[in-house]
């Protein structure tokens, strides 16, 4: 079992009243995972009154909960935890090129903001959906949240250039075979494209030099940064489910100060923290 109570430490960043995390799961008993295992969360099962600590400790108001790869494509799981979560709650779900209309609409109903694109291992929907998944989210006003290996950013530009939504280039890209100058200007490019956000989570999951400050990643997140304030976007990616003992989980407060710090200051902070989420995922204005 994991002892998540380990990250009950406060940040040094001054973090906004409104404050949004852009990125974590949650789950609750009495929802079927997939048999495989693939997802799933180690014990204790993290859930709202856990996150709610989480909320305390960073100083969070607002959070968009993102499907988790257990559920693969049913959502209930997903919409049970946005209802306990009540108003400060909005979710990325699960969506395929058959999913209804009348779905949608009942998703949209009960906070659903977003479809996820994960095209890793255990993603329930990958890139042969994109411009399928893409069309519906564009029609219904919906956000694209696209998690891929970033290795291939130069040969998928095309296609992430061409998508409709707003949507948002996942977890510091996921550049798995390292960054190069040529990812940092498709990056760049697809930004200035106007429907583009980045995310600054996870950095921990596709550094290649490691803790406790991830060079590599830090290097791109300050190019793209100073590049694009206003497109940048942050999220605990708690419950970390890649930690499975106590030992290997991480300090969310430490986090949650490096990803700020790779920002160029403290408008660039409140940008991240608060007004760019505010606007992506449809929150109302402090």
């Amino acid at each position: 079992m994991i002892d998540r109570k380990l990250s009950g430490a406060a940040p040094r960043t001054k973090v906004p009243k409104g404050t949004i995390d852009s990125q974590m799961h949650m789950y609750l008993p009495g929802f079927a995972m997939r048999a495989d295992g693939v997802g799933a969360p180690a014990d204790p099962l993290p859930d709202p009154a856990m996150y709610r600590q989480v909320m305390g400790w960073l100083g969070i108001d607002r959070v968009v909960i993102t499907q988790g790869n257990a559920h693969g494509t049913d959502n209930a799981s997903l919409l049970a935890c946005i209802a306990q979560m009540g108003d400060c709650a909005r979710g990325v779900a699960v969506i395929t090129p058959d999913t209804t209309q009348a779905e949608i609409a009942r998703l949209a109903e009960a906070g659903i903001v977003g479809a996820r694109i994960m095209d890793l291992p255990g993603g329930a929907v990958g890139l042969d959906a994109l411009e399928a998944v893409d069309a519906i989210a564009a029609d219904a006003g919906w956000m694209l949240a696209v998690q891929v290996d970033g290795s291939a950013l130069p040969e998928l530009e095309p296609r992430l250039s061409a998508l409709k939504s707003r949507w948002v280039l996942d977890h510091h890209a996921k550049i798995f075979a390292g960054a190069t100058p040529a990812h940092v200007d498709v990056i760049k490019r697809l930004i200035d494209g106007g429907r583009v956000w980045f995310k600054f989570a996870g950095c921990y999951e596709s550094s290649r030099d490691g803790g406790p400050d991830y060079p590599d990643i830090a290097a791109v997140a300050r190019l793209i940064g100073a590049h694009a304030p206003d497109r940048i976007v942050w999220g605990t990616n708690w419950p970390h489910n890649g930690a499975r003992q106590t030992a290997d989980y991480p300090c969310d407060a430490a986090l949650l100060d490096l990803a700020m710090s790779w920002l160029p200051d403290d408008d660039a902070r409140q940008l991240a923290l608060l007004d760019n989420p505010q606007a992506l995922y449809g929150f109302p204005p402090v």
